[in-house]
């Protein structure tokens, strides 16, 4: 992205009044970026990581804990340090207590660099704790307890609801990262655009003593209409972009590799938001949820009332479906399209554009749905722009559309080619989880190439899916659809499945609602993804040793465990914790000394 620190914002109705001439330039900038790119082969697999900390100051005197408000200064720091030839890459991140990192160079696809992915986060806490004080850590979750309780920030920062951004009666401006333009132009363009403050409702989780979640002091100050109660009330996009997570990158050959790895990947989506769960407290209420996933989703909701169908349609052009933070919304390969059978809005102009330029229908209205978002951010200095020269009003759209995947463009004048970013896992804990995870979504994407593996399913079904994977419990106590004859048409033995006697399905009856124990760990009608991982590995036996061998089945039986249940979840651990403390009242209230030791025992499990 251009650099646009020294740019103006423009405002939303400043971009309203550019929208046709923008959103133009971006699709003839994706079609020249398509053509020039659409044959590119022989591109290495790397792939990464984005590991996104929040800082925490610890008052063992007082017991109690902050949110530190000086990511500025750390990546101020951190961005001078030059440690030799692995240097970690710091970037902002929307909270003022929030950091971003990703390795300096990518992963391979060879087995034996799995070994670099737990050793490179290692290396980045390290680092990001030597700039920090004795009494400050870098947390890896998701979302802070009491985020929007009192005075949760250090500097001390005063609630008024008069704040210039987020008007919220919770979060006060300065927990706002101050040093991009972007963020807080996004945040007010959001509101400005919906025409309202940014609100979400969560619901609370039912204890004996629980209460309305919503006090009635505040409906009054806030002169609210309808009732929250049962509900926890958030205002303002930092309940969501504050929260931290976990994604990864993966590089594919080409197009159609990495259009048939994002088409497989869909439904693995909501089966790893619910494996990854590690968000159930929300602005210090015990919620009846379990990740972060629907406060993200009504966090980045700008659609107005006419878009939700709560009005007539009048000045906008569609109704829409979900919210910008949303599962996607179609399959992109042409042979999966009898799957979209969900009712997909797309920009009418610009897929007949699209169409006429070469591009299949799939590709067409995957752009096509991208582009019914307006931008939310742009300056007056790069209005114009050249469909050669130039990809910003491109990436202004595609990048906010944050789908569970996304598609990914070549970089211009760089070596890096087509992407797919898989997106919904919640952080973890410890580096050794984040690894874990990381490492699994990486041998799932191994899995699925080389044994040319079919998940997809209906995307009315992935959207049940998404649905599902969010509530409380969901990986033991829900069940996800997911496809059972997803090996190739061929003889099951030829891929040595390390269950025999799988795969016992009707002709035409693909998928059936499982269990994540069963989708991970296999039962009659599924082999199960860890057992057809392990059947990969054995056949690439040459490319590791005896120690990357340990260390990828330690990984393996981290997340076998967790699907079926012998280790909790992180969010199941901090339920647990909270519910069964001395001083919880059975009324799903997290109060500072709660919240301060549930931090401390978190920071433990960080240190492994």
């Amino acid at each position: 992205m251009v650099d646009t620190s020294n740019h103006t914002p423009l405002s939303w109705e400043e971009i309203k009044n550019n929208l046709d001439g923008v959103k133009k330039q971006g699709i003839r900038q994706f079609i020249y970026q398509y053509k020039k790119h659409k044959d590119r082969r022989n591109d290495p697999l790397y792939w990464g990581d984005e590991i996104e900390y929040m800082i925490v100051k610890i008052d063992d005197e007082e017991k109690t804990t902050k949110l530190c408000l000086k990511a500025k200064d750390i990546l101020e720091t951190l961005n001078k340090r030059n440690i030799g030839n692995r240097i970690p890459i710091w970037t902002p991140e929307f909270g003022a207590y929030m950091v971003e990192s990703i390795p300096e160079r990518p992963y391979s696809d060879l087995l034996s660099s799995i070994s670099e992915v737990e050793l490179s986060m290692k290396e980045r806490r390290k680092e990001l704790t030597s700039v920090l004080e004795v009494d400050e850590i870098p947390f890896t979750l998701p979302s802070y307890p009491r985020l929007g309780v009192g005075y949760f920030a250090v500097p001390s920062t005063e609630l008024n609801p008069n704040n210039v951004t987020s008007k919220s009666w919770f979060s006060p401006d300065d927990v706002i990262y101050k040093g991009r333009q972007r963020t807080t132009s996004i945040h007010q363009n959001i509101k400005d655009r919906k025409g309202g403050k940014i609100e979400i409702l969560i619901p609370v989780y039912q204890d004996i003593k629980t209460k309305s979640a919503f006090p009635a002091v505040i409906k009054t100050k806030c002169k609210m209409e309808q009732s929250y109660d049962n509900s926890i009330h958030m205002e303002g996009l930092v309940f969501g972009a504050g929260c931290c997570g976990l994604q990864t990158t993966f590089q594919m050959d080409n197009l159609d590799e990495a259009r048939f790895l994002y088409d497989q990947l869909v439904n693995i989506c909501p089966i790893m938001l619910a494996l990854s769960a590690a968000s159930p407290v929300h602005r210090g209420y015990l919620s009846d949820i379990d990740t972060r996933w629907p406060v993200l989703s009504q966090s980045f909701d700008d659609r107005t009332d006419e878009e939700k169908g709560q009005k007539p349609l009048k000045n906008d052009r569609f109704r829409i479906q979900k919210s910008r933070w949303s599962s996607v919304e179609t399959y992109i390969c042409p042979e999966h399209s009898q799957y979209n059978n969900t009712d997909i809005v797309y920009d009418k102009d610009s897929y007949e554009e699209l169409k006429n330029e070469g591009l299949d229908e799939a590709l067409s209205k995957h752009i096509a749905y991208l582009f019914i978002r307006d931008p939310l951010f742009l300056c007056s200095e790069t209005l114009d722009q050249d469909e050669i020269l130039d990809i910003q009003h491109l990436e202004n759209i595609n990048s906010t559309n944050w789908q569970t995947l996304r598609l990914k463009l070549p970089i211009c004048n760089t070596s890096t080619g087509w992407r797919v970013e898989f997106r919904p896992m919640e952080i973890q804990l410890s580096d050794f989880e984040n690894a874990a995870y990381a490492v699994f979504v990486f041998l799932v994407t191994r899995i699925v190439i080389a044994y040319r593996l079919n998940f997809v399913i209906p995307l009315s079904k992935v959207d049940e899916n998404m649905s599902a994977a969010s509530k409380r419990d969901a990986v033991l106590e829900e069940k996800f659809y997911f496809r059972k004859n997803s090996l190739p048409d061929k003889s099951i033995t030829e891929i040595k499945i390390t269950k025999p006697g799988q795969l016992k399905t009707k002709d035409g009856d693909d998928f059936c609602q499982m269990t994540i124990d069963e989708i991970i760990n296999g039962n009659v009608e599924f082999p199960g993804l860890i057992p057809l991982i392990k059947t990969y590995l054995e056949s690439k036996c040459e490319e590791t040793d005896d120690e990357t061998n340990c260390l990828i089945n330690s990984y393996l039986k981290l997340i076998s465990d967790r699907a079926s249940g012998a280790e909790p979840t992180t969010a199941n651990f901090i339920r647990n914790f909270v519910t069964t403390h001395p001083y919880y009242q059975q009324d799903s209230i997290v109060s500072d000394i709660i919240n301060y030791e549930l931090l401390k025992a978190c920071a433990k499990k960080s240190n492994g």
